[in-house]
């Protein structure tokens, strides 16, 4: 039997980081298969994680819970077929309803030899808050579903911090188990006992395609927001009819300093309300160049070099002509 574990997250919240670990500490010597489903038109997290050794079968443009549900199920069964894998990692758009992308590995259960594993969720810990005041269905669903939720960016946290997003976290989901230590400091065997515990409350959940549409109401924890371009002022069904994506593939060769300038830019608000960017991007002396946002943070990292520069953003009222300006594109 393969097991599958769905690994989900709002935008920016970690996923790839947190695959990364699983890869590193748990998964260490099983034939692995991560499927990935992008929200926008350029893949680029595949290409993160292909010096893994994993085999990696990536969707772009839209999310596994509606419109590619028909599409998911023929990439598994693929999968399963042609890799006969020990585990499926099954990472879904930032912005896909958890409780959907479980129904739809359950449909695929009726042929193939599968189980669910776990639902995890990542949740940024610095940004919980705003995202479950602002951002209704989509990402309560995340937190709702999950039988384990691992808080990221805790090593940047107070402890009252940490514990009122626990605390926050429980109010939505009190049976899930919580992982609130730096993922560093933790070893493989301690990430595993909190997954198999988190396994064990898979059993409590309910197996249902359930396809709500309520709305949300939202506000602002202490400052109101007079932006009309900012995403919060909107109410949320699917990701298709909230956020956009604009992307891009390049050779242009940008340094660093490029970079970081272009990525603070993106938090003034002139180019849309900018939720996640990522790319990878040829840099100067044959070097490329890594890079994550999310609002008031982002990484610059050293990349691999890949067949051309790629760069995605996503968010809503995005102003395309403006972020083709910035990227000097």
């Amino acid at each position: 039997m393969t097991k599958v574990d769905i690994i989900s997250g709002f935008l920016g919240a970690g996923k790839t980081t947190f695959i990364k670990e699983l890869i590193e500490k748990v998964f260490a010597g099983e034939k692995l298969v991560l499927i990935e489903n992008e929200f926008g038109e350029i893949g680029i997290d595949g290409g993160f994680l292909q010096d893994a050794g994993i085999e990696i079968t990536e969707m772009n443009s839209g999310c596994i819970c509606c419109t590619l549900v028909g599409d998911f199920s023929v990439a598994l069964k693929k999968v399963l077929d042609e890799y006969h894998p020990d585990h499926v990692i099954i990472e879904p758009s930032g912005v896909g309803k958890l409780s959907d992308v479980a129904a739809a590995i359950e449909n695929v259960k009726e042929d193939a030899d599968i189980e669910i594993e776990g639902r995890i969720t990542v949740v940024d810990g610095k940004k919980a808050k705003m995202y479950l005041d602002n951002f209704g269905e989509l990402f309560e669903n995340q937190v709702e579903h999950a039988s384990t939720i691992v808080i990221s960016r805790t090593q940047n946290m107070t402890d009252e911090k940490i514990e009122a997003c626990v605390h926050l976290l429980r109010e939505k989901n009190d049976k899930a188990t919580i992982i609130s230590t730096p993922w560093d400091q933790l070893s493989g065997d301690a990430i595993r006992h909190a997954l198999e515990h988190g396994a064990e409350i898979e059993g409590l959940f309910e197996h249902h395609h359930d396809h709500d549409h309520d709305h949300h109401h939202h506000d602002h924890d202490e400052d109101e927001c007079d932006d009309p371009n900012c995403s919060c002022h909107h109410h949320h069904h699917h990701a298709d009819e909230v956020f956009t994506s604009w992307g891009k593939e390049t050779p242009k060769i940008y340094t660093q300093a490029d970079i970081d300038r272009i990525l603070t830019a993106l938090d003034s608000g002139d180019y849309g309300a900018i939720l996640r960017a990522k790319g990878i991007v040829n840099g100067t002396d044959g070097a490329w160049i890594e890079f994550d946002y999310v609002p008031e943070e982002h990484e610059i990292r050293a990349g691999h070099p890949d067949y051309t520069g790629r760069l995605c953003v996503i968010g809503s009222n995005l102003k395309e002509e403006k972020l083709a300006e910035l990227f000097g594109l």
